[in-house]
């Protein structure tokens, strides 16, 4: 039998939403006389209609509030203080919006106190509500074992170990843990690190993996990357508890205990998904459309005239979430066989003569537009390393950081290109920058943005072709 992951918990928080909804305008009825008031500034049939007016303000203007305290942002490892604190935050906020309201209808016959208690027995209400459902829950994993989340730890060190505790001793938060592994000969593990992807491919039901991060190589974060991806389970990370956190993840604590995850960044919002992925077609369809259709026949006859080999060079790089895929480009090298993890630097003896010149100008990167178009690139985004480099360079950058950068898509060009940082990585301050224009333009994205760093990139690539001749 299939495992359902997520089941019917995900109905919990829309249900509350709409009896906190309903008890507002229920008790809004109770205490406020509307059909007494006439409005002050409007005239019409609607607007005349105080209650119906209400109800629809009320419900718009609570979901834009809840929606930006997060009051409905309870997860299982939150604290009842904390819910506390949304709750007084949330009455604060909707007492001025309520209080607005009345001032708009200057002649409502109701007197601050009625107001306050109308305000006071809603919270005490939905306040109710909120922590009955938040211990109802405890009570039902601690007891019935349900609303359950199979984990499983990755790591060995004094994290790890906090976390399997927490996990073991705290039954109300609902975490079910399968297996801990770690490359060690101690026998109170499930297994070592080979072994969890064994274990994974076996055992499709979990829902959350936790890596102590500073105990894996890149390339083992990035299988596990990858894998919670394609088998939609969520992936966080344990800190060292002497290290300080990075304000490139988001950070929960687990009681005491500090838990990264990737944050839904600017870019993986789905209205923002939706308008850069239209932009990105309509632009790489114009470029392949006046550029590509006659900028391809004449480059295959000059490079086919220069040597020997296939119009386009084809190779591996890492996209969204590490995902691999085929990275185009005009080929500029002659054909041999290339080293794994050998950089084109600068006079590089493989280069051809055209190839100078389309390395210089960038056109070699046009049939990148390709990718574009097929979804695994962006027009605008951090620039794609070669697999050899990926661990390479994490090494150097913390990798909390070089992470972040891979949660969005690679781009055909991008804010670290047009500040100079591309081409042959001669040392450490060349990724280092790289990697720190691009976090800045993930946290910091918008459409002006990507048009900003389009034009100047056409501004170089003039540039190029001038100091190319």
């Amino acid at each position: 039998m299939e495992y359902k992951r997520g089941r019917y918990s995900w109905l919990l928080r829309p249900f509350l939403i709409i009896i906190d909804i309903t008890v507002i305008n229920v008790l809004a009825f109770y205490f406020f006389n509307f059909n007494e008031a006439n409005l002050y500034f409007f005239s019409s049939a609607f607007l005349n209609n105080k209650h119906l007016l209400y109800i629809v303000y009320s419900i718009v203007l609570w979901l834009i509030s809840t929606s930006f305290l997060k009051f409905y942002q309870v997860y299982r490892y939150t604290s009842a203080i904390n819910i506390i604190s949304l709750i007084i935050k949330q009455f604060l906020v909707f007492g001025i919006i309520v209080y607005a309201f009345i001032g708009v209808f200057r002649s409502i016959d109701i007197q601050a106190f009625t107001t306050l208690k109308y305000l006071l027995y809603s919270f005490l209400l939905i306040g109710f509500i909120k922590l009955i459902s938040y211990y109802g829950l405890k009570t039902y994993r601690s007891f019935l074992k349900g609303n359950v989340r199979r984990v499983i730890i990755i790591g060995k060190g004094e994290g790890a170990q906090d976390l399997k505790q927490l996990f073991t001793k705290r039954k109300e938060l609902g975490y079910a843990l399968k297996g801990i592994f770690a490359n060690s000969e101690n026998q109170k593990f499930t297994g070592n690190i080979a072994d969890s992807f064994t274990f994974l491919d076996q055992d499709k039901s979990i829902d959350e993996i936790y890596c102590a991060i500073d105990e894996l190589t890149e390339k083992e974060v990035n299988d596990y990357v990858k894998y919670a991806e394609i088998n939609h389970c969520n992936i966080k990370f344990i800190p060292k508890t002497n290290k300080l956190l990075t304000k490139r993840l988001k950070t929960d604590y687990y009681n005491y205990l500090p838990v990264l995850s990737m944050p839904e960044v600017a870019l993986n919002n789905e209205f923002n998904t939706f308008v850069k992925r239209i932009f990105d077609v309509v632009f790489a369809l114009l470029m392949i459309v006046l550029v590509l259709s006659w900028l391809t026949p004449l480059l295959f006859i000059l490079i086919k005239l220069e040597s020997k080999g296939p119009l386009f060079y084809k190779h591996k790089r890492n996209g969204i979430n590490y995902k691999e895929f085929d990275c185009y480009k005009f080929r500029s090298l002659k054909i041999n066989k290339i080293e794994k993890g050998t950089y084109i630097t600068q006079n590089d003896t493989r280069v051809t003569k055209i190839g100078k010149f389309l390395r210089k100008t960038s056109l070699d990167e046009f049939p990148q537009f390709y990718n574009v178009l097929k979804g695994d690139m962006s027009v605008v985004g951090p620039r794609p390393h070669m697999l050899s480099y990926t661990d390479d360079y994490s090494k150097k950058i913390d990798k909390y950081n070089f992470i972040f950068r891979h949660n969005v898509k690679p781009g055909v060009t991008g804010l670290a290109q047009i500040k100079g940082y591309r081409g042959e990585i001669k040392n450490d301050e060349d990724i280092i920058n790289r990697v720190k224009y691009d976090n800045f333009y993930i946290e910091n994205w918008s459409l002006v943005l990507d048009l900003k760093i389009i034009v100047q990139t056409m501004i170089n690539v003039f540039k190029g072709q001038k100091e190319a001749y």
